[in-house]
């Protein structure tokens, strides 16, 4: 049978991130993914957005090149699969039949598209092969139907209405975005895509809309059956602790399959920074220097022209200050729970983007009365 020292079930950014940070830190042992699609592992950012658009091919998707894999030691097992994990004798089945044994495993499953039942013919974005069939419908089509104003629902629909087409985007919730920001940054992006030709349906109203091409893109599930048949902890995706181990002092979880402990309370996060950091703490605690996640999370949103950045979790707020017109395509809103700073979300504004991120690292951060001041400059605060 054979052994990895470290074995990654699953093959994308954390995955990656983990074997890359382990050698950056002398780790001698043996490292292996495992990744059930094909060929190398791809970011996904671009999916939704420049490789809809056709301003970049597929060489330029890997996380990293063949070569990569080769020079560092790394087995990469492509369109494999974990079936199963035996924890008692620290090895996992797979798909191709073959026993791997490991000394350590990261539960990097990830998650998987929200499906509306009955649908037949509608598309979903997640995967590579998906990205390929929705580009080629995009060639043919001349209307578009999404279901869901999320964030991959709207990115969606700056492509295709970019691209000349019909869009209707529908959403079952009052406004775009409900989970994702707050109301002032949501109606900021809804105008911006009336503004482009767009239209977009809210609330659980009946209406018949006719497509060519139907995307739903309503959130997602992550993948933790892998987990919760090996008796492992599981509350929306793989329960860790805050230095992201299992119950199981052999097993990690990292990035969109991961409910990690903040001060807040247990969560669940989807982003390449969150993935990319868990992937650095796990691999700083199997190379001697275990610490707790802290990280700030970070998420950006291409949609046409507009650049949103997101630092922070705005969840919880109860009040919030713009800077920057509303009515322009450069604002930032700060998210407060009274005095506290919980989030900033800044549309083509990366300076306080950026200083947003060092605002909510540090344990007194800004005031809304000085967020509210055009005169201060937060670099300075």
């Amino acid at each position: 049978m054979r052994h990895a020292d470290v074995l990654s079930a699953g093959g994308g950014q954390a995955a990656v991130q983990l074997a890359a940070s382990l050698r950056q830190g002398r780790f001698a042992g043996s490292i292996m993914i495992i990744n059930d699609e094909p060929g190398l592992p791809c970011q996904r950012p671009p999916l939704s957005k420049a490789y809809l658009l056709g301003q970049i091919d597929e060489a330029a998707l890997p996380l990293r090149p063949e070569s990569f894999f080769a020079a560092q030691s790394i087995e990469l097992l492509a369109s494999t699969r974990v079936t199963a994990i035996d924890r008692a004798a620290q090895r996992v089945a797979l798909s191709s039949g073959e026993s791997i044994g490991y000394g350590h495993l990261a539960l990097a499953t990830g998650a998987r598209n929200r499906e509306i039942p009955g649908m037949a013919g509608a598309l979903g974005l997640r995967t590579l092969a998906d990205a390929r069939v929705l580009r080629d419908a995009l060639g043919t089509a001349r209307s578009v139907a999404i279901i869901g104003a999320g964030f991959i629902g709207l990115e969606f629909a700056a492509v295709a209405a970019a691209r000349g087409l019909a869009v209707t985007v529908i959403e079952a919730a009052p406004r775009a975005l409900l989970r994702g920001v707050s109301a002032p940054m949501a109606e900021a992006l809804v105008a911006r895509h009336r503004a482009w030709g767009s239209r977009l349906l809210f609330g659980s109203a009946a209406e018949t809309v006719m497509a060519d091409l139907v995307l739903v893109a309503i959130g997602v599930i992550p993948n933790t059956e892998l987990a919760e048949a090996a008796g492992l902890a599981c509350a929306n995706g793989i329960v860790v602790d805050a230095t992201l181990l299992t119950a199981d002092p052999a097993i990690s979880a990292m990035g969109d399959c991961a409910s990690f402990p903040t001060g807040s309370g247990r969560v669940r996060l989807e982003s390449v920074q969150n993935a990319a950091d868990h992937a650095r703490c796990i691999a700083e605690r199997l190379l001697g220097r275990p610490a707790p996640y802290a990280k700030v999370p970070w998420f950006w949103s291409d949609q046409g022209a507009l650049k949103l950045q997101i630092a922070g979790l705005a969840t919880g707020h109860d009040q919030t200050v713009i800077r920057g017109d509303a009515d322009s395509d450069a604002l930032s809103v700060f998210c407060f729970a009274g005095d506290r700073l919980l989030a900033v979300e800044s549309l083509n504004r990366p300076a306080e983007h950026m200083a947003a991120r060092a605002l909510l690292a540090r344990p007194h951060g800004l005031t809304p009365a000085q967020a509210a001041d055009p005169g201060i400059d937060l670099r300075s605060v």
